[in-house]
């Protein structure tokens, strides 16, 4: 959908490399089968997902044994960590195929750090590293006090540079409080992600967590104290705790609520 943040790049950069871009028929981008389809008919080079349709696209890709042939040179993932099991899964099904993790927040135009695996060194990672800044853009990882954090040692993550936005509209305080003044480029802004990561001895950033409870569930932002007060506000639910499990592989919502007696 074009309303969703990921759209920005996806609408633009490929014309930055003479390419064309083929929109799937309404309906197609929820079928892995019909999306394997448009790839072998369109000869597609190059396709983005989050990292849940990516698993039901890999299922299918088994299914039709693409591993013997596809025009598929390089796949994005981005919207949520990817699990290191579904990067060796990927390795598995389409070895001759890239699979590039990305990293961004809206707040920072999308995309702000790539990371392209190495199916070799990267399935026995226990993270996926989300990489390196992209051009234009710069990550500082630093303590409480602003001061930079060591290789290694984990800091809230910032992200500076050309993709910052101006702000939240119509939310000066929540402006003021997310996009600070760059301590080391007099004259710019950072942007505080909220994420916890650190700066790995190759030079990538490997992302850890969130400071708060704020969870991605299929490349959406889940505030999950939301969806708490929704439950007690239903008659008969006296408390409710809403959480993140990924038994399945995948993340998923799971609500514990306590009834009236």
């Amino acid at each position: 959908s074009f309303s969703f943040d990921a759209s920005v790049w996806q609408l633009f950069w490929w014309s930055l490399s003479g390419a064309s871009a083929y929109l799937l028929p309404p309906g197609w981008e929820k079928d892995p089968a019909l999306i394997v389809k448009a790839i072998h008919q369109e000869r597609i080079t190059t396709v983005h997902f989050i990292p849940a349709m990516l698993n039901s696209f890999l299922d299918q890709a088994e299914i039709e044994r693409l591993s013997g042939g596809t025009s598929l040179k390089r796949v994005f993932a981005g919207g949520e960590p990817l699990a290191p099991h579904m990067a060796a899964r990927f390795a598995s099904v389409l070895p001759h195929v890239s699979l590039i993790h990305g990293y961004g927040p809206t707040e920072a135009t999308v995309d702000a750090a790539f990371y392209v695996l190495d199916p070799e060194r990267d399935t026995d990672r226990l993270r996926i590293p989300i990489g390196k800044p992209v051009p234009g853009a710069r990550l500082y990882v630093l303590d409480p006090h602003l001061a930079v954090q060591p290789t290694g040692v984990a800091g809230e993550l910032y992200i500076a540079g050309a993709g910052v936005a101006r702000g939240y509209l119509n939310r000066p305080a929540l402006t003021a409080e997310r996009f600070l003044e760059d301590p080391f480029y007099p004259g710019e802004r950072m942007y505080k992600t909220g994420d916890v990561a650190r700066w790995l001895p190759d030079g990538h950033v490997e992302f850890l967590g969130r400071l708060d409870d704020q969870a991605k569930i299929r490349g959406y932002r889940i505030e999950p104290g939301e969806i708490e007060a929704a439950l007690r506000s239903i008659e008969g639910i006296r408390e409710a705790a809403v959480t993140v499990r990924t038994d399945s592989g995948e993340p998923e919502l799971c609500a514990y609520i306590e009834g009236l007696r």
